[in-house]
């Protein structure tokens, strides 16, 4: 997930996840239809290399994704579909874990959704006309590949564009394991400035305007949140796997990115490996939080514990420097 300005999010200077600037999609006859990046970009192990060669070769897509022709295995038989996150791409959230799970021998698919016209990066516009991109998606993979369903990999706003489509758009019959990275599940409050800009007169559509639509529908308590949520976070026939930190940036308190419903399991990375302090933008590119997406894929797999330091707040710097490209 790419933050235009979030060196001065996380001052607490801009509010909650600060994206590009974006207005809601305009009408058309024709839903949107998710982008399909096809020209494979090189492997990366760190956001700030992935960001820039994103930026470099637009419209790349992540190492060992999008093969169509794909067939899945009898070990792995679910192809893994992976959803980004706010003001960013497919390539640049999954630089790293795609290239790992083509390698475990899944098929892997991803998406750039959410897009603004003309924008450069997606995942910006309303996250339910999103999530029915991400189910369009989903019927194209099940289609090419013959796979009866899929995992679904979510990272920050992409948890939630995923689990409003099993949860509230009919995907539940099409997936078997839901993973959520950073997911925000019940919002951020941001460091306690979001109740305060709710209370103020005009302080959602501000929100709205100074962020993007996306990051207004996931602050604590908004009219989205509480309909993704409402009548329980989560369905039956699903496995629903979070993996969040103590330290995330960007969700606060949280404890909000943990679900409570029938099937859930909740993963703090500090829980595993206490010295890793790895936070929300760092969480796409920390080994030990994709072994733990692995391991949620495939509970029989030998164990991974890539558990090595990381400081906290580790990636901020990359993440003001790349934002100002």
């Amino acid at each position: 997930m790419r933050f235009r300005g979030a060196g001065a999010v996380v001052a607490g200077v801009v509010l909650l996840m600060s994206g590009a600037v974006s207005t809601a999609q305009a009408d058309d006859a024709s839903p949107p239809q998710p982008v399909v990046p096809a020209t494979a970009g090189l492997p990366q192990s760190g956001r700030s290399s992935g960001a820039a060669y994103a930026h470099e070769h637009p419209g790349s897509a992540p190492a060992g994704s999008n093969d169509f022709s794909c067939t899945p295995s009898p070990d792995h038989p679910e192809p893994v579909v992976l959803a980004h996150g706010t003001d960013a791409s497919a390539y640049a959230d999954w630089a790293a874990l795609s290239p790992i799970l083509a390698a475990d021998g899944y098929c892997v698919f991803a998406l750039n959704y959410g897009g603004a016209p003309g924008a450069d990066s997606y995942g910006t516009e309303d996250i339910v006309a999103s999530a029915e991109e991400f189910g369009r998606f989903v019927d194209r993979v099940r289609a090419a590949t013959g796979a009866d369903k899929v995992d679904a990999v979510g990272y920050s706003q992409g948890a939630n564009v995923t689990r409003y489509y099993v949860n509230k758009l009919g995907g539940a019959p099409f997936v078997d394991h839901w993973v959520g990275l950073a997911s925000p599940s019940y919002g951020g409050v941001m460091y306690g400035l979001v109740p305060i800009v709710q209370a103020l007169p005009g302080g959602p559509d501000f929100a709205r305007t100074v962020t993007s639509v996306a990051v207004s529908q996931q602050m604590q308590g908004s009219p989205f949140m509480n309909s993704l949520n409402a009548g329980g976070d989560t369905v039956p026939g699903v496995s629903y796997t979070t993996i969040g930190s103590r330290y995330d940036e960007m969700i606060q308190p949280y404890t909000n990115m943990a679900l409570h419903g029938a099937g859930a399991v909740n993963i703090l990375i500090q829980d595993r490996c206490p010295q890793d302090g790895t936070g929300h933008f760092q969480a796409p590119y920390d080994p030990f939080a994709l072994d733990l997406v692995r391991a949620a894929l495939d509970p029989d797999a030998t164990p991974l514990a890539r558990c090595e330091f990381v400081p906290v707040g580790a990636g901020i710097p990359q993440v003001i420097l790349d934002s100002n490209r």
